[in-house]
């Protein structure tokens, strides 16, 4: 059973989503905030497994209220719940699981909660709450007036697009507000590599390699991607540090 708090200054959200919640069999205690201070003050008595945090609280606000939550030793995985979009990217880099958009609909918090339940897997068994950060990273992409979440591991391969990118995943591609380089930068430790002033590729998906042609090249989810001659020293060894060996 997991165990979860709601911080919300409006009694009638938190009513709404605990109602919501109960319904899941997933779902054991549930905790209730009226603001983040509250929220710190309940969760240094009562460690819970995972919050849902209103953004727009007065005074200690939910992103102000996540970064707080960092510094606890048994971290809640975190679900932010708002009626606005604007957020997302924010929430993300605060290592989120999710992030809903008000109204909540019931299908839509069940697979929050399903992420909650991956975040808490772990190789051994564990008896605490687990860090959000064992949880798979999450994008935030908006299609048409949604936003839905994708796993960053399923991105094979990122086009830049003026200021935004195009994210490739094996089923589709979505535009996000965030420009490439922003992307190289976090995303290098999760083995991204810029490989073209256009294209950041997954080396995990990678198909194919031709380094040493006329035209070097990379394949990943079937599209052949040019490499440039500046940025190739820098695959080359990232390739190495992989111990992948690039084929001629």
């Amino acid at each position: 059973m997991i165990s979860v708090l709601i911080a919300d200054d409006e009694q009638p959200a938190i009513d709404e989503l605990a109602f919501l919640l109960a319904q899941d069999p997933r779902i054991g205690a549930v905790h209730q905030a009226s603001s983040g201070s509250e929220a710190i003050r309940l969760l240094t008595r009562e460690p819970v497994d995972a919050a849902f945090l209103d953004i727009h609280m007065p005074g200690l606000n939910g992103f102000d209220l996540a970064r707080a939550l960092q510094r606890f030793e048994h971290r809640p995985a975190l679900v932010f719940v708002t009626a606005d979009e604007e957020g997302a990217l924010e929430a993300f880099d605060l290592a989120a699981v999710d992030y809903l958009l008000k109204p909540v609909r019931t299908e839509r918090l069940q697979r929050s909660v399903t992420r909650i339940v991956e975040a808490m897997k772990a190789p051994s068994a564990r008896t605490g709450p687990v860090p959000t950060v064992s949880a798979p990273e999450m994008i935030a992409v908006t299609l048409g007036s949604t936003t839905r979440m994708i796993r960053r591991d399923e991105v094979r391969y990122v086009q830049a697009q003026g200021d935004y990118a195009r994210l490739h995943t094996e089923e589709a591609s979505y535009l996000v507000r965030v420009p490439m380089a922003d992307l190289e930068r976090q995303w290098a430790d999760a083995g991204f590599v810029r490989v073209h002033r256009s294209y950041l590729v997954s080396l995990a998906h990678l198909s194919r390699i031709r380094l040493g042609a006329d035209r070097p090249s990379v394949t990943v989810a079937g599209a052949e991607l040019p490499v440039s001659r500046r940025l190739l020293p820098g695959l080359r060894e990232r390739l190495e540090s992989a111990t992948l060996r690039p084929r001629q």
